[in-house]
């Protein structure tokens, strides 16, 4: 069933485009009022079952869609939530970003992507967020300046920090337990043999990265041994394939690097230099899907996706029911899965 198509003006009979489908037009098919309707699309609005599929089946009928950015400008806020993130080309982003658009549709918020890759751009994006009424962010890239945190507070709009580690009042952030992973990636590396252990880590661009390799090297001091950083610009595979040579010339056994991206890099690194499997013990970071693949079959820290979408967007909740609590921190567990590399 499709709404009659308008007359032109000469009353001829020659069709115009279909005029846009109403909400009335689903109420008046679907015999029930329009405030049902409206209820019908609204996530937890009181309306029977019944009605809330004779809605949905006149919509259906119809070709009708909810138009959210309407809405949201008699709402004054809008279901969207806006993802900044930087990294692409890290398989573990993707996952994260995944299970976080994913956790967000389940909460009956709609996920806006907006890349970047440094924090003038992370200012630059959640401004023109601002634009569209959203109803919070999430930033996993680098964290925007103070100003842009201010002008959020003022607007009402949440944000929380995603592997960062600045502390802005109001602002919440979740990290995973980097100091575990830095501790137990000695310890294991010790039990598998090795006796000459290093780390590698892009330390200034990344407080995550920085975080490993410091609960790495503490850990080794703790046992008596020297854990040198091998620092790269950026934590790609590139960079740890390009590292392999350094580990060599090194005399270097074990290493733990800071994520699995570039542990890939370095195992194919070794491989190139004629060095067979298991001759340098490395352990990555994320579990990503290629962490498991028989080139690579990496030992490597689990940070589940899944629980710290959760924990981010309970927080975000969380922040917009209570704007002026106490800025907060949760910690994201990490598991090591043992494989052949380690």
């Amino acid at each position: 069933m499709r709404p009659p198509k308008s007359q032109d003006g000469d009353g001829n009979g020659a069709s115009r485009e279909p005029r846009r489908v109403t909400s009335f037009d689903v109420a008046r098919v679907a015999g029930v009022s329009r405030a049902a309707v409206s209820r019908a699309f609204t996530p937890d609005a009181s309306v029977s079952e019944k009605t809330r599929q004779k809605v949905y089946q006149a919509a259906k009928e119809l070709g009708y869609r909810v138009n959210y950015l309407a809405r949201s400008l008699t709402n004054k806020r809008s279901d969207l939530v806006g993802l900044v993130a930087a990294g692409l080309d890290n398989p573990f982003r993707t996952q994260q970003l995944e299970h976080l658009a994913r956790t967000l549709i389940a909460r009956n918020y709609r996920p806006i992507l907006l890349p970047t890759s440094k924090e003038a751009d992370s200012a630059t994006v959640i401004g023109q967020l601002l634009h569209y009424a959203v109803s919070g962010v999430i930033v996993t890239s680098d964290a925007p300046p103070s100003h842009i945190f201010e002008e959020c507070a003022v607007e009402g709009v949440p944000i929380v920090l995603v592997n960062k580690g600045e502390d802005f009042p109001f602002v919440d952030r979740v990290v995973s337990d980097d100091r575990m992973s830095g501790y137990v990636a000695a310890d294991h590396l010790l039990e598998a043999g090795a006796k000459k252990l290093a780390v590698i880590a892009g330390t200034a661009v990344s407080y995550s990265s920085r975080r490993r390799a410091e609960a790495f090297q503490n850990r080794c001091q703790m046992l008596g041994l020297e854990a040198p950083l091998i620092p790269v610009a950026v934590n790609d595979y590139a960079h740890g394939h390009g590292a392999a040579e350094k580990l060599l010339d090194l005399g270097i056994d074990g290493v733990f690097s800071v994520n699995d991206y570039m542990a890939c890099g370095v195992l194919d690194g070794l491989r190139k230099a004629g060095r067979p499997d298991g001759s340098v013990k490395v352990i990555g970071h994320d579990d990503i899907p290629q962490a498991s693949w028989s080139a690579y079959e990496l030992t490597t820290f689990v940070q589940p996706c899944d629980v710290q979408a959760e924990q981010v967007i309970d927080l975000l909740t969380s922040r917009m029911s209570e704007p002026d609590a106490v800025a907060r921190v949760e910690f994201t567990p990490v598991t090591l899965i043992k494989r052949r590399s380690a």
